[in-house]
């Protein structure tokens, strides 16, 4: 068969069901750049949420991390400082969450970890002792398989008995989440 282009504006079995193969073993198959990718090979839903202002966090006391602006959410399954999984989307996602908090003395810690559905992800807890009198600057990731419906916040805890300041700057993203759904795993 001799080399060309194949212009179609739809491929489908002759069928109309069953399936389609694009190259074989030992081929790379290119989409060039600047192209959209969509349907079950795509990394979406995807979103990163970031918090613009200052919250005050309680000694000893689990708190939710006010995210209130997307960079973005590719299918608006972020909000409220949530990220919900939606219809049809079940599978593996990486999340990527952080932030400044400050004023600690030499012997606190604290740390960031997410819930699911309500309750404490253990896989996802990061912690940082503080050694000398400082802010301190913490980020974490984690890969979670999750069904529709599953829910994920951004929790932050530390040992002093006084409040602490989780920063919040736009621009900077201290305080973040993100995360997307993973092709091929």
């Amino acid at each position: 068969m001799a080399d060309g282009t194949l212009k179609v504006g739809t491929i489908t079995t002759s069928s109309g069901s069953g399936t389609i193969t694009i190259g074989q073993s030992g081929e790379t198959v290119t989409i060039p750049s600047g192209v959209t990718v969509s349907g079950a090979v795509s990394n979406t839903p995807a979103f990163f949420a970031y918090s613009t202002a200052d919250q005050t966090i309680n000694g000893s006391t689990q708190t939710k991390a006010t995210l209130d602006t997307e960079l973005f959410d590719t299918n608006n399954a972020f909000a409220s400082s949530t990220f919900t999984i939606p219809s049809g989307q079940a599978g593996k996602y990486f999340f990527s969450y952080g932030g400044l908090i400050g004023n600690f003395v030499s012997g606190e810690w604290f740390e960031f970890f997410l819930y699911k559905n309500g309750s404490i992800l253990n896989p996802s807890r990061s912690r940082s002792f503080i050694s000398t009198s400082q802010s301190g600057v913490l980020t974490a990731s984690v890969i979670i398989d999750l069904a529709v419906s599953d829910y994920i916040d951004f929790y932050v805890l530390h040992s002093s008995g006084s409040s602490k300041t989780l920063y919040g700057t736009a621009g900077l993203y201290f305080t973040h989440l993100s995360g997307y759904k993973l092709i091929g795993a």
